[in-house]
């Protein structure tokens, strides 16, 4: 009887393994670009919806191209539309006018007032959710939710919850969600402004920001083993 219940415990277990290892990447995509693995909100006991999460970058997503606003905002720079919507395995999510999926930082502030920490190479990895007039056309977020900071360079960027948000260039469409738990810093913003922490994949790190010169024949900035950290 002993033995048998041994083996009962051993196909058991390596069911469960098959099962958690497409991870909490979306039906179809890569596990290891969602940090190569997840593991599920209940179990990560160093996070919460508003706390700091901790915990050391393991694994890194390949890049799209991006970049920081430099002087006058383009059309494309500014965020137009706010949409609180849902994707398969994360749940509530926001995602600008064209389906990129928002993200919150917590190197940021939210109290006393809003205030960005994302500048330089982080804000080309991490486009802000530039603003000119702070209203964007807004769906399925309360639009008391909804607010402007003034960054550090003059220009404005939405808030959701009083939490700037940004897009990552990690993703490499919309829809998708490689930036969560990038540096255990980076999170999926709920439509309230709080972490969505649904699925959570292990901490990656961010990848390389862009090259500056478009003229380059060579773009290394999705190479494994980056030790950028922001």
């Amino acid at each position: 009887m002993v033995p048998e219940k041994r083996k009962l415990m051993v196909v058991g277990a390596a069911i469960a393994a098959a099962l958690a290892l497409p991870g909490c990447a979306p039906a179809g995509y890569n596990a290891a670009d969602y940090g190569g693995g997840a593991d599920p909100a209940a179990n990560a006991v160093e996070a919460d919806p508003t706390g700091e999460p901790t915990g050391e970058p393991t694994a890194e997503p390949e890049p799209t191209a991006t970049g920081e606003a430099k002087g006058k905002l383009s059309e494309d720079d500014i965020t137009t539309e706010l949409t609180g919507t849902t994707v398969k395995r994360m749940g509530k999510v926001v995602v600008d006018q064209e389906g990129w999926v928002l993200y919150r930082f917590d190197d940021d502030k939210s109290k006393p007032e809003a205030k960005s920490n994302c500048a330089g190479d982080c804000a080309k990895v991490w486009p802000p959710a530039y603003t000119e007039d702070g209203k964007p056309e807004i769906k399925g977020v309360d639009p008391d939710d909804v607010g402007v900071v003034t960054r550090a360079d003059g220009t404005k960027q939405l808030t959701i919850g009083n939490w700037p948000v940004y897009r990552y260039a990690g993703d490499k469409k919309p829809g998708l969600w490689a930036g969560q738990n990038v540096d255990s810093k980076w999170f999926v913003i709920n439509p309230d402004g709080t972490k969505n922490l649904t699925c959570l994949p292990k901490p990656s790190k961010p990848i390389a920001p862009p090259a500056d010169d478009e003229g380059s024949e060579e773009d290394d900035s999705g190479a494994a083993g980056s030790d950028y950290s922001y």
